[in-house]
């Protein structure tokens, strides 16, 4: 496969080759050294300062994932115990303060821009349409675990002069935050495609970009297909939904104007060459299989290995005395009896060598099989059959290839090699009862299907999408033990905001503190 491959970590920055995690943070995120900045330098910090979100790390695996969307999907499987649907508030406190200092580093950007001249803010144009895009998608993940945030006003505290009393900021509604989101991503797509860019820019943003390589096309392709995943999310709401069918309509049928994400080769990926400089050599390692955090669930690995799946080598492995069978972990068993197979070692795990061990594993964006998938749901509820098969069918080959390049570019072979995929595994796979198109009847069936094959590419590499996406369709069928002895019996439907809102936004927070319940439904989920 021709997929993407970055830069030379190390000869990032023109003249800060040996720099590293600290020394971003010594340029970016003081206020007092913006003089000697530049929009492309700043672009980069703002990236660097959300990197834990990005790539993979112990804090968002293991702080944030482990007790969260990784349980909520049955990605994985864990014991039993007390208040486990309940989002810790380590969870919630930290992925909220990153959201907001990775917001006040965008903000920085917009400072800087605002004080340049016409002719300089014409020439650094595309590293704002770049900033916005990433900070529009990382924003849309907020929304999705909160609803209402505050937004418009928030992260202006340097831009106030660090006044406190005039940068507490209000809640925005969800949905005026994901309209002005999609209006700003159309107006980026075409401005995009005929964007003129000066050649010194031109090599500074591919210096400085480190997701796409200073790739304008790249942008585009990420442009438009977090527009399609964004217009998807609201499409079954009454505000949104003439919007989404005109608008992914349009993307989808003029991929000249509009490129998406079509194959691996196009995914939007923050990129791995150079060990030890953004990412710890075992952060994700520790951060997935700490506290046995990489089980497999019973579902999905009963669901790949009854289907004959060839991505099941690449994404599990048997457990140490499994005697080469694959076992998940029932939700359903009491948590004792659960601890004594945990202690078996028989339980199939994560693969070390394709995900939790591989130090090439990349900080995932946008994948060519999710946008596939989000075609597929548009072209079924739009009659167009044929279409909707084959982007089906071509999601589940895309994500069958996406499987098979990380563990290809893995520096780990602990893990026993993976079956292949050939052409008659894949045809047969597309043709089992519970996978082919044809088999399934009407409209309801086939979006399971979809629904289905989302929660397996997904799985735990993209676990917050598995989350908003098992929501919002609701066609996983998945049966979780109920915890008597909490409110809050199962998985919840949205994040309560963190206990500092209360502390010190208390007067904008009091407006949405009726609807901070666990079990308020975020707007686009209709289920």
């Amino acid at each position: 496969m021709d997929i993407k491959r970055i830069f030379i970590y190390a000869l990032l920055i023109s003249g800060l080759a040996s720099c590293t995690v600290d020394d971003f943070a010594d340029d970016y995120t003081d206020p007092s050294k913006l003089a000697e900045t530049t929009i492309g330098k700043q672009f980069t910090g703002m990236i660097m300062s959300n990197r834990q979100s990005v790539l993979p790390s112990y804090w968002d695996y293991f702080v944030i994932k482990r007790i969260t969307s990784n349980r909520y999907t049955q990605s994985v499987g864990w014991v039993n115990v007390e208040n486990q649907y309940v989002p810790g508030s380590a969870a919630v406190n930290d992925k909220w303060n990153n959201y907001y200092g990775f917001m006040a580093q965008y903000r920085e950007l917009q400072k800087v821009y605002n004080g340049l001249s016409d002719e300089k803010k014409a020439d650094n144009r595309v590293f704002m349409i770049a900033a916005a895009t990433y900070f529009y998608d990382h924003t849309q993940q907020m929304v999705d675990l909160h609803g209402d945030i505050p937004w418009s006003e928030a992260g202006m505290l340097s831009i106030n002069g660090g006044d406190y009393s005039k940068s507490y900021a209000s809640y925005d509604k969800a949905t005026d935050i994901y309209t002005t989101m999609l209006d700003d991503l159309a107006g980026f797509a075409t401005e995009l495609s005929s964007l003129q860019i000066n050649p010194a820019t031109t090599v500074e943003f591919k210096t400085q970009d480190l997701i796409n390589n200073g790739d304008v096309n790249m942008w585009r392709r990420y442009v438009n297909s977090l527009r399609l995943k964004m217009l998807t999310r609201v499409s079954g709401t009454s505000e949104f939904s003439g919007r989404a069918k005109s608008e992914i309509a349009a993307i989808l049928s003029n991929s000249t104007q509009f490129p998406i994400v079509a194959d691996n080769g196009s995914n939007i990926m923050w990129d791995i060459f150079s060990l030890g400089t953004v990412i710890g050599a075992n952060d994700f390692r520790s951060g997935l299989e700490d506290w046995n955090g990489n089980i497999a669930g019973e579902a999905i690995l009963n669901h790949m290995v009854n289907n004959d799946d060839p991505r099941l080598t690449y994404v599990f492995q048997p457990g140490l005395n499994a005697n080469g069978e694959y076992l998940g972990l029932d939700p359903l068993m009491n948590p004792t009896d659960q601890n004594a197979l945990v202690l078996t070692q028989t339980l199939s795990l994560y693969n070390f060598s394709t995900i939790s061990r591989n130090q090439y594993f990349p900080g995932i964006l946008i994948t060519a099989s999710e946008v596939h998938l989000m075609a597929a749901e548009f072209y079924l509820k739009e009659g167009q059959e044929a279409m909707a098969k084959m982007h089906y069918e071509e999601a589940i080959k895309q994500s069958i290839g996406f499987y098979v390049y990380l563990r290809d570019i893995s520096n780990n072979a602990e893990s026993a090699a993976p079956i292949e995929p050939t052409d008659d595994a894949i045809n047969s796979y597309l043709s089992m009862d519970g996978i082919s198109w044809d088999a399934a009847s009407g409209m309801d069936e086939k979006l399971s299907l979809i629904a289905d094959q989302k929660w397996l590419h997904f799985n735990v590499v993209q676990s917050n999408e598995n989350w908003n996406e098992l929501r919002r369709l609701g066609k996983v069928e998945l049966d979780f033990w109920v915890d008597n002895s909490n409110q809050q019996s199962l998985p919840p439907l949205r994040w309560m905001y963190p206990g500092s809102e209360q502390t010190y936004n208390l007067e904008n927070y009091s407006e949405v503190q009726s609807q901070d319940k666990l079990n308020n439904t975020v707007f686009w989920d209709m289920n």
